[in-house]
């Protein structure tokens, strides 16, 4: 499956290789920009349709893949515990990283020891790696990074998610539930519920790649362990599911955030009002961090980065006075790096409807007895 693996890449988070790191979509030019300007919605362009062999071919690998599994020739794993996956459909962020956060905090409330696995993108190799704080995210991904800074949960990361599972469990065998951060087309491991998140895009065109954003067809219902989320005012695709946004709580200094310390109970948006601020985001979908900034007031020169970008060397002048950070780009830049920069992080929280905190609990109470949990 040598060649399954070249087209799945093309599907993963920061993975196209081929065609720039399409799914980072921020930093990309040429004709990776020309792609992904097809990828709009909601009818195919004339370029998406010269593009929809190579999807033909794309799709029909996906299926031979999904296929064998599916049919037993290639063995599907379970976790040791209760698997919840998140991902998305589509190429390009839509938000799962703040929802991953979101439902750490909310399992816990519910009774649940969750732990979190990831593939860890961007990130050196695929070995098998636990998160800590004092590791870098070149070694365990900025994300993974990200999650275990604000949640606190026990984190692996590795390219085999079934492995990375096995070693989380056995580390922490407190852990009653595992939430895969991606994964979606990770077949290997089962799935005993997966969230599909999309944003206010939907599916695009509803083409898959290259000539779509589609990693794999938009189910006409959704399967009996699958449910949606919308990081969007309202669903942008025909499958019912549950809306959430996302806004910037707070900003603080490079060295506060780092050390932990509380945001600002106002916010610390004064502080940075009316004063010339570069703003730098390594995101898949840089605009709306930039526009939210800008809603809270502020005065910003825009900075879009390659998503996973590792700060190394430095993307912004030396001279630059104040710069603002996403949290996910703060992971890799340590407050002695910045040099006479003053550096501050914006720290981005996710709210969904109130619906879906008691919508995850009836999910997730089969999960108290399906392996023997007893949250």
């Amino acid at each position: 499956m040598r060649g399954m693996r070249g087209m799945r890449g093309m599907g993963g988070m920061g993975g196209m290789s081929g065609l720039s790191g399409i799914s980072g979509i921020s930093g990309i030019s040429g004709i990776s920009a020309w792609i992904v300007r097809q990828w709009a919605g909601p009818r195919p362009s004339v370029g998406a349709r010269l593009l929809q062999p190579l999807s033909w071919l794309y799709g029909a690998l996906a299926a031979l893949h999904r296929g064998l599994y599916r049919s037993g020739l290639l063995r599907v794993q379970h976790a040791p515990v209760p698997l919840l996956v998140v991902g998305n459909l589509v190429a390009g962020g839509a938000g799962k990283t703040p929802a991953v956060i979101w439902l750490v905090d909310q399992l816990r409330r519910q009774g649940f020891t969750p732990g979190v696995i990831s593939r860890g993108q961007g990130r050196r190799g695929g070995s098998v790696e636990a998160v800590r704080v004092d590791r870098a995210a070149a070694e365990v991904g900025d994300e993974p990074l990200l999650i275990h800074r604000r949640t606190g949960a026990p984190v692996m990361v590795g390219a085999d998610r079934a492995a990375a599972a096995q070693a989380l469990c056995l580390a922490h065998p407190e852990v009653d539930l595992l939430i895969a951060d991606d994964g979606l087309q990770h077949h290997r491991l089962h799935h005993d519920l997966a969230l599909l998140v999309f944003d206010e895009r939907g599916a695009g065109n509803g083409l898959l790649l290259p000539a779509g954003p589609l990693r794999e067809p938009l189910p006409a219902q959704l399967g009996p362990h699958q449910r949606v989320l919308y990081n969007a005012a309202a669903p942008s695709t025909p499958l019912p599911g549950f809306t959430a946004s996302r806004r910037l709580h707070s900003v603080q200094p490079l060295a506060d955030w780092r050390a932990g310390r509380p945001p600002p109970a106002d916010g610390g948006w004064a502080a940075l009002r009316g004063r010339p601020l570069l703003a730098a985001a390594g995101l898949a979908r840089p605009e709306p961090f930039f526009a939210m900034l800008e809603a809270q007031g502020l005065q910003i020169n825009r900075l879009p980065l390659a998503d996973h970008h590792r700060l190394d060397p430095l993307p912004w002048p030396a001279d630059t006075h104040a710069l603002v950070l996403t949290e996910k780009d703060a992971v890799k830049l340590r407050p002695e790096r910045a040099g006479g920069t003053a550096v501050w992080v914006a720290r981005l929280d996710f709210q969904p409807e109130p619906a879906l905190a008691d919508a995850l609990r009836t999910w997730c109470a089969p999960f108290k007895t399906l392996y023997n949990t007893s949250p």
